[in-house]
């Protein structure tokens, strides 16, 4: 069986681990970073770097006029704050400004039509048995630490499985469903922490922090879930000064 994965990749504690995860159960992999308009590009930078210390070939795709359509959060309008210093209570009574309007519904769609397109490659071009091939996305979604974010929720994942089948040239001709893998979805941050440092991931390279700049801000809603995950798990953040 061959087994293709898309591992969408933002340079981030889950994302890495999740593509680290990905290598070690056998999956051939590669790596997609998408440029949505954001307010800064260190993460794209270290999903670089990231990919590099992985040796998975990373496409970095250009979609900034999406920051321009989801235009109402404070990580694509530099006119909202990031808000900071908020308790988990805080976080998880609603749906913070940090919330980009549909993103993840536009990452794995992107993710599964480079995904399709390689495969059909695979059955079209190289004669490939269709029944020999299992294709996935692999997302860094957390439903445990999530920030109050509804993209991030083990059902949505299960209905874009379904529109990925139903809408693909990959499952209705082929039989070949889009698989999504989440498989931190369910882990506590500091579980991923864990998970990540007993796969080797290069933690050390990751950016968490909604704000640019050359160290994270400590204030904002993942990096207080990023240094209260690492402080349970009893492991230093490698991506601190002194780390």
């Amino acid at each position: 069986m061959e087994k293709h994965a898309l591992v969408l990749m933002s340079g981030g504690l889950d994302s890495t681990t999740v593509a680290a995860h990905a290598l070690r159960e056998g999956w051939a992999v590669r790596g997609l970073c998408i440029g949505y308009g954001q307010r800064h590009v260190r993460e794209i930078e270290s999903a670089k770097a990231v990919a590099a210390a992985l040796g998975v070939p990373l496409q970095v795709a250009d979609a900034a006029f999406y920051g321009g359509l989801a235009a109402h959060s404070a990580l694509t309008s530099a006119g909202i704050a990031v808000p900071g210093g908020r308790s988990t209570t805080e976080m998880a009574a609603d749906v913070p400004i940090t919330y980009v309007p549909l993103r993840n519904t536009f990452f794995v769609t992107a993710a599964a039509a480079a995904l399709e397109s390689w495969m059909l490659a695979r059955i079209e071009r190289d004669a490939a048995d269709p029944a020999s091939l299992r294709a996935a996305v692999f997302v860094g979604a957390n439903a445990i630490d999530y920030s109050g974010y509804p993209d991030c929720r083990p059902e949505f994942y299960a209905a874009m499985e379904t529109v990925l089948r139903l809408g693909s040239k990959l499952g209705s001709a082929y039989g070949v469903g889009i698989g999504i893998e989440a498989p931190i979805i369910h882990m506590s941050k500091a579980e991923i922490v864990t998970h990540a440092a007993a796969l080797g991931a290069p933690l050390h390279l990751t950016w968490s922090c909604y704000e640019g700049g050359d160290a994270p801000c400590g204030a904002c809603d993942s990096c207080l879930l990023r240094a209260a995950g690492f402080a349970a798990a009893g492991i230093a953040d490698p991506a601190l000064r002194g780390g």
